[in-house]
């Protein structure tokens, strides 16, 4: 069974350069969240996931992007497979079926934009 853990909450992370990657940790057999941001326009979150770890078939309301920090994932929108690799990403439009799944253990940055 995958275990979701969240992060401590962040710390000011403004006016300053800051690794994405190193602001969250993998877990064995779980998938981390961390958000960054949360506001009413949208939310940027990063996620770990161990390998073999993913998130089932689900569709949000709104577009949302996945940029792969590290790893290898395989994103499945609409019956389409998608694989990503570190420095590639994708749009997840709003209201279609999706799904992500680790390759390899990998970390993302998802973006949400309400509208």
């Amino acid at each position: 069974m995958t275990r979701m853990a969240k992060n401590k909450k962040p710390e000011n992370l403004a006016a300053q350069a800051v690794n994405l990657a190193d602001l969250i940790d993998y877990q064995n057999g779980s998938v981390v969240s961390r958000t960054i941001i949360d506001k009413n326009a949208g939310t940027v979150t990063l996620f770990a996931f161990d390998e073999g770890e993913g998130l089932s078939e689900h569709t949000a309301p709104y577009d949302a992007l996945v940029y792969v920090l590290d790893g290898d994932a395989e994103v499945v929108i609409s019956g389409k497979p998608i694989r990503l690799k570190m420095g590639e990403f994708t749009i997840m439009p709003a209201n279609e079926p999706h799904a992500l799944s680790a390759v390899t253990k990998f970390k993302m940055l998802l973006v949400m934009i309400r509208s």
